[in-house]
C-alpha cells in the first residue's frame, strides 16, 4: 500500500504542476476563461493553484472575480495576501489595496514595499513616505521605491538625503538618482555620480545620455553615446530624440538612417521632427514604411498635416485610421477637432463628437474646450453652449473657449456676461481670457467698457497686459475712429510694438482713411515683415483713392523688386461631407462652374431689382480684397454662397469660410442675398463671424 500511496501522491503532484503551468500559459495569452476551466478541473487544488488563478484575474483586469476567489480560498499564506495587494495596485485600486494591507494577519517587507509602490504610482507621495518610515525592516527595493517617489515628486534635494541614508545602493538606486539630477538640470552632479558608479548597465548609460539630450547638450550626449559599451533600442531612440527636440533635423535624419532597429517611438519622433521642419513628404514616407503603427504614429502624422495647413489630409488620415479599426487617442481627437474648426466642417465635427460620447471621452474638460471652440468656429452657438452647460466644474480653458467664441460672433454683451459669471465663481482669469474679453469689446464698439477692463487687468485681476492685449486695445480704439488715441497708446507701451499692433493700427487707418498714420504704420510693418504684402497693398489703395498714382507705381515697383506676393483670396463651403474651394475670379474653376455662374446671374438680377449697385471703391480701398480679375461679382465668397444656395437644403444655414477679411461690397451683397432668398448665411472671415438674415448682419455693419 505504501508504494501505491507514494505513486498516487506523485501522480497528483504532477497533475497539479501541469495544471499550474497551463493556468500560467492561458493567463499570459489573456485567455482567462480557459485558465479557469483548467483550475476547476484540478481535483486537489494547492495554494499555488489558487494564487495563480487569482493573479490571472488581476492580470486580465478582473479584480472583482479575483477577490471572490480569494474569499473562497480554504487556506492562505503570506504570498496569497501579497498577491491580493499587488493585484489591486496593478489595477490602480490603491484604497482597496490598503484595506487588505491593514487586514493582513502578518506582513513582510514585500507587503510593505508593494503598498509603498502603490502610493508612489498613484502620485500619493506623502502617503508613501508616511508608510515607508513605518517599515520595520527595509531592503534595497523599499529604499529605491521611495527614492523614485521623491524624484517623481520633484523633491530632488530630499531624494539626495534619502539616497545618502541608504545602507546599500544598487545600480537601480544610483541610476534613479542620476535621472533625478538630470530632470532638475543638475548635470554636473549627475555626471559625478555616474562616473563614481562601481558598475554600470545599459540603463545607467542611457539615463545619462538622455539627461544630456533633454537639457540641450546634444553634442555631449553624442560623445557619451559613442563610447557606450552596449546600446539598445532605448539608447538609440534617446539620442535620436535629443536631435529632434533641439530641431536638428538633418542630423536626426542621418542618425535615424544608421539605427540598427527602428522602433515605433523613434519613427514617431522623426515624423514629428520632419513635420516641425515642414518636410511633410519625408514624414509621410516614414509613416507609409512602418509595418507597425501605434496610436501615437497616427496622431503624429495628423499633427504634421495640421501644422502644414493640410486640413483635408488630416481628415482623410483620421478616416483611414478608423477604417483600419484603430481607436483615436486624445491627441488624434484634438487634431481632428482643430481641423474641423479650421475648415468649419460641422458634419465631420458632429461625427467626432459622437465618437467622443461613445468612447466616454466627452467628460474630459480639455477635449470639451476644443469641442466648444469647434462648434463656435463652425457657427453652431447653440451646440457650443450645450457642451459648456453640461459641466458643473469648468476650468479656465473652457470659460475662455466660450468667451472667445462669443466675441468672434460679435456677441460682446454675452461674452462680457460669461466673463463676469466666471469671476463671480472665483475662477481666476488669465491672459487668454482678456484677449477674448477685449476682442468682444472691440468687435461691438464697447470702447468705455474695454478701456475700463484693460486698465483694471493688473490692479484688479493681477494679470500683466502683454503685447496681444495692447493689440486688442489698438484695434478697439482704431475701429471706433480714435486712431490718434490708439497711436498715443502705442507710444506709451512698456515694450516695442510688434507687427500685430501696427497691423491693427493700419486696419483702422484703412477704415477711416487716415493717410498720415497709415504711412507711419506701413513703414513700421515693412521693417518688421518685409515680405508681407498687406502694408504695400493697403497703402497703394489709399494712395489710389487720393489720386497719388506716382506713389502707387513706386509701391508696386518695390513689391516686384522684393518679390512680395499677396495671398490669393479663397473661400470654401462644406457640402455633403466634402469641402469645396473657390478662388477670386475663379482662376481655378469649380467642376460645376457653369451652374454657379447661372446662379450668380440670377442673383444679380434679384439684387438689381432690390436696388443693389456694386461698389467699385472697394477695389481700391480694401486691403484684404482679391485682385479684380473679372468683377466684384466673382469674389470667392459670392461664388461659395451661390454654390451653397444650389446645394444646401432649404431651412439649413449656408456656412461659408474665407481666408481674408470680407470686402465691403460682398458684405452688402450677401445681406441682400439673404433677404431675397430667405436664407440664413453664416460667413466666417479672417477676423470674425457674420450672420446674415433678413437683410441684416449680426455685426451691425461694425466690422
Amino acid at each position: 500500500m505504501q508504494p501505491l500511496l507514494i505513486k498516487y501522491r506523485t501522480y497528483c503532484s504532477s497533475i497539479a504542476i501541469s495544471a499550474n503551468c497551463q493556468i500560467a500559459r492561458y493567463v499570459r495569452l489573456g485567455q482567462i476563461q480557459d485558465a479557469r476551466r483548467v483550475f476547476d478541473q484540478v481535483p486537489n487544488k494547492s495554494i499555488v493553484s489558487w494564487n495563480s488563478i487569482i493573479a490571472g484575474y488581476f492580470q486580465n483586469n478582473q479584480p472583482k472575480e479575483a477577490l471572490l476567489l480569494f474569499d473562497k480560498m480554504p487556506e492562505r499564506n503570506i504570498v496569497s495576501w501579497n498577491g491580493l495587494i499587488s493585484g489591486f495596485v496593478k489595477n490602480r485600486m490603491v484604497k482597496e489595496a490598503r484595506k487588505v494591507f491593514d487586514q493582513m494577519p502578518e506582513r513582510n517587507v514585500v507587503s510593505w514595499t508593494t503598498m509603498v509602490r502603490g502610493y508612489v504610482e498613484e502620485g500619493l507621495i506623502l502617503e508613501a513616505e508616511s508608510l515607508f518610515w513605518q517599515i520595520p525592516e527595509k531592503n534595497v527595493v523599499s529604499w529605491t521605491v521611495m527614492l523614485g517617489g521623491l524624484i517623481q515628486d520633484g523633491r530632488v534635494d530630499e531624494a539626495q538625503k534619502l539616497y545618502d541614508m541608504m545602507p546599500v545602493k544598487d545600480v537601480v538606486a544610483r541610476t534613479n538618482m542620476i535621472a533625478g539630477y538630470c530632470q532638475n538640470g543638475r548635470l554636473a552632479e549627475a555626471r559625478e555620480l555616474f562616473d563614481d558608479m562601481p558598475r554600470r548597465n545599459v540603463i545607467s548609460w542611457t539615463t545619462m545620455v538622455t539627461g544630456y539630450a533633454q537639457n540641450q547638450k546634444v553634442d555631449v550626449a553624442r560623445k557619451l553615446f559613442e563610447v557606450m559599451p552596449e546600446k539598445n533600442e532605448v539608447s538609440w531612440t534617446a539620442m535620436l530624440m535629443g536631435y529632434t527636440q533641439c530641431g536638428r533635423i538633418e542630423e536626426a535624419s542621418e542618425f535615424f538612417d544608421v539605427m540598427p532597429e527602428k522602433p515605433v517611438i523613434a519613427c514617431n519622433a522623426m515624423i514629428l521632427g520632419f513635420g516641425q521642419n515642414r518636410e511633410v513628404d519625408k514624414a509621410r514616407k516614414i509613416f507609409d514604411s512602418m509595418r507597425e503603427k501605434d496610436d501615437g504614429t497616427w496622431s503624429a502624422m495628423m499633427k504634421v498635416y495640421e501644422l502644414k495647413g493640410s486640413e483635408l489630409e488630416t481628415l482623410n488620415l483620421f478616416s483611414l485610421m478608423q477604417r483600419q479599426g484603430l481607436r483615436p487617442n486624445f491627441h488624434s481627437f484634438v487634431s481632428v477637432l482643430s481641423v474641423c474648426a479650421s475648415l468649419a466642417n460641422l458634419d465631420h465635427g458632429r461625427q467626432v463628437h459622437a465618437q467622443l460620447v461613445r468612447s466616454k471621452s466627452d467628460s474630459d474638460v480639455y477635449l470639451s474646450s476644443v469641442l466648444i471652440t469647434m462648434y463656435m468656429k463652425c457657427g453652431d452657438l447653440d451646440k457650443a453652449k450645450r457642451v459648456f452647460d453640461r459641466f458643473s466644474h469648468k476650468d479656465v480653458v473652457m470659460w475662455n473657449s466660450m468667451i472667445t467664441g462669443l466675441a468672434q460672433h460679435g456677441l460682446g454683451g454675452e461674452a462680457l456676461q460669461i466673463f463676469h459669471e466666471m469671476c463671480s465663481l472665483g475662477i481666476a482669469a488669465d491672459e487668454v481670457t482678456f484677449v477674448g474679453v477685449l476682442s468682444a469689446c472691440s468687435y461691438t464698439g464697447k470702447v468705455k467698457q474695454g478701456k475700463e477692463i484693460f486698465e483694471s487687468m493688473n490692479s484688479k485681476y493681477l494679470v500683466e497686459p502683454r503685447t496681444e492685449h495692447y493689440a486688442c486695445m489698438v484695434d478697439l480704439l482704431g475701429r471706433a475712429g480714435k486712431v490718434y488715441e490708439a497711436m498715443d497708446l502705442i507710444n506709451k507701451m512698456p515694450f516695442e510694438a510688434d507687427a500685430i499692433i501696427w497691423g491693427s493700427l493700419m486696419g483702422a487707418c484703412r477704415t477711416h482713411m487716415n493717410l498720415d498714420l497709415a504711412e507711419l504704420a506701413a513703414k513700421k510693418l515693412l521693417e518688421l515683415e518685409p515680405k508681407n504684402a498687406g502694408p504695400y497693398i493697403l497703402l497703394s489703395n489709399i494712395y489710389a483713392s487720393k489720386g497719388r498714382w506716382a506713389d502707387v507705381a513706386e509701391l508696386r515697383k518695390n513689391m516686384m523688386a522684393r518679390k512680395v506676393s499677396k495671398s490669393p483670396g479663397c473661400s470654401w463651403i462644406d457640402v455633403e461631407k466634402k469641402v469645396h474651394m473657390f478662388t477670386g475670379g475663379e482662376s481655378m474653376p469649380h467642376p460645376e462652374h457653369s451652374m454657379i455662374m447661372k446662379m450668380l446671374e440670377r442673383l444679380g438680377g434679384l439684387l438689381r431689382e432690390s436696388g443693389y449697385c456694386p461698389d467699385g471703391s472697394f477695389v481700391l480701398h480694401d486691403v484684404d480684397e482679391e485682385e479684380k480679375v473679372q468683377s466684384l461679382g466673382h469674389h470667392s465668397e459670392k461664388l461659395a454662397v451661390a454654390y451653397g444656395l444650389l446645394k444646401v437644403p432649404e431651412g439649413m444655414p449656408i456656412r461659408v469660410m474665407k481666408n481674408l477679411r470680407v470686402c465691403g461690397d460682398c458684405h452688402s451683397a450677401i445681406k441682400l442675398i439673404a433677404k431675397v432668398t430667405g436664407r440664413e448665411i453664416i460667413l466666417r472671415d479672417a477676423n470674425r463671424f457674420h450672420h446674415f438674415k433678413d437683410g441684416l448682419c449680426s455685426c451691425r455693419d461694425y466690422w
